[in-house]
């Protein structure tokens, strides 16, 4: 059974990592503001792939190995931020360059439902996610987009699927699990 203590400790340690996250996310609008309003959604689900599969492959031959002196917490944070990012591209579609304001606006908002929607998994699934292993979500977040991929080559058609912004929110979910895995150990 869930304590106060363990919902108020996964809320408190979900929201100091997306607050890292979103530090990243403006920090990054002042060096190239929204140039990434030119991408299509399909692109970003691409970028974020790119983004899981050197994960992997960080997670199979080890940190040793990597010939790029970034690690799989950075590579976390930005499908944290490309996921909203393609979220605020699903909402508005591809287009001209936004303010640094509204584009600020729109990441909160999208990290909020992402919020939402872990909130009411994690209460349904009692914290499961703790027993996980970080190279589990690394997986999941790589089935998710091969999921969406399929999605978007069926014009965002599903049968009884959920859509794309669904999958977008949950790698949100997921690699901000694993962030906090990686950070606080938990």
């Amino acid at each position: 059974m869930e304590t106060s203590s363990q919902k108020h400790s996964t809320n408190q340690e979900f929201t100091e990592i997306a607050t890292l996250c979103k530090d990243i996310f403006v920090k990054k609008l002042s060096d190239y503001g929204t140039s990434w309003r030119i991408m299509r959604p399909t692109s970003l689900t691409d970028q974020i792939y790119i983004k899981a599969r050197r994960i992997r492959s960080i997670e199979e031959k080890g940190e040793a190995a990597s010939k790029i002196n970034e690690g799989v917490e950075a590579e976390f944070i930005g499908i944290v931020n490309y996921c909203a990012i393609a979220l605020i591209q699903l909402k508005l579609g591809s287009g001209d360059p936004i303010t640094k304001e509204e584009a600020t606006k729109l990441y909160e908002e999208a990290i909020a439902d992402a919020t939402s929607l872990m909130l009411n998994k994690n209460h349904d699934y009692d914290e499961a996610w703790r027993d996980m292993r970080v190279s589990s979500f690394t997986d999941i977040i790589l089935q998710k987009l091969l999921r969406t991929r399929e999605i978007e080559n069926h014009h965002g058609k599903t049968l009884i699927s959920e859509g794309i912004d669904a999958n977008y929110m949950d790698m949100i979910n997921y690699a901000i699990f694993a962030l906090i895995k990686l950070h606080y150990g938990s």
